[in-house]
């Protein structure tokens, strides 16, 4: 309940948690549309959706301004791959929620001047390339996670005399078993990093199915949705897993 509240509290756990009803509205859609008897369960399914979906503008209608902040401090991030791809990709983020917010202002009737497919296109073409830089940022950390476990790992066995605990049968073997225990033992490490990768993962699929880029079905931006929501209503509630800047 305490959890709860703490979310409830914040704009940005307000969103996510409305984020994740949108999108597990769009899930069971998918399910049950293909069921006979269930055309009344999937039109209310669509109208929480689409009152859901457009609760969740008011909450983002003051985001420019954090994605501004955070743009100010990738600025000053240590590291140069990780300064160069959140300073652009917090660039991006700026740029999608002012055509989010005037998309917003067409919606509810401030504004008649504005060409709505032109600006969703602006809108939805930005927010991919945000995600994209991060998820290039997300790799560069993952790359680097790995070098330390290496390097760990071969200090212990240089200083240990026992035999290694696997072998295999050929070299190629060898170096994918070898890849992917030193992936496991990054993300195992660095939870931060684990739920960062899969939150942008599942994000990017919106972005490439409305691009037209890589085609998907409603179950698999739906869940896609849901995974990406709950991950970010985990960096709420625990503060001390959102990824932060070197």
């Amino acid at each position: 309940m305490d959890a709860f509240i703490r979310v409830s509290n914040q704009s940005q756990g307000r969103d996510r948690l409305f984020r994740a009803t949108q999108h597990a509205c769009m899930l069971l859609r998918y399910l049950l549309e293909s069921k006979a008897g269930k055309e009344a369960v999937v039109l209310k399914l669509k109208r929480l959706e689409t009152s859901v979906s457009t609760g969740r503008k008011w909450f983002r209608l003051g985001n420019v301004l954090h994605a501004i902040q955070a743009t100010e401090q990738s600025i000053r991030a240590a590291d140069l791959v990780s300064r160069l791809c959140l300073t652009l990709a917090n660039l991006n983020r700026v740029v999608y929620y002012i055509c989010d917010t005037v998309l917003w202002a067409k919606s509810v009737g401030l504004t008649s001047e504005v060409n709505r497919e032109k600006w969703q296109r602006w809108a939805t073409r930005h927010y991919y390339y945000f995600l994209l830089l991060s998820l290039v940022r997300d790799l560069y950390e993952i790359l680097l996670q790995m070098g330390h476990v290496a390097r760990d790992r071969a200090q212990r066995e240089k200083s240990s005399r026992d035999p290694p605990k696997y072998s295999v049968a050929n070299e190629e073997s060898e170096w994918l078993q070898s890849v992917l225990l030193l992936l496991f033992q990054s993300l195992k490490r660095h939870p931060p990093l684990l739920l960062d990768t899969v939150k942008n993962f599942c994000d990017i699929l919106i972005p490439l199915n409305q691009l037209g880029i890589y085609k998907s079905n409603l179950g698999v931006v739906g869940l896609g949705g849901l995974v990406s929501s709950l991950a970010g209503l985990l960096t709420v509630v625990y503060p001390q897993l959102k990824l932060k800047a070197r």
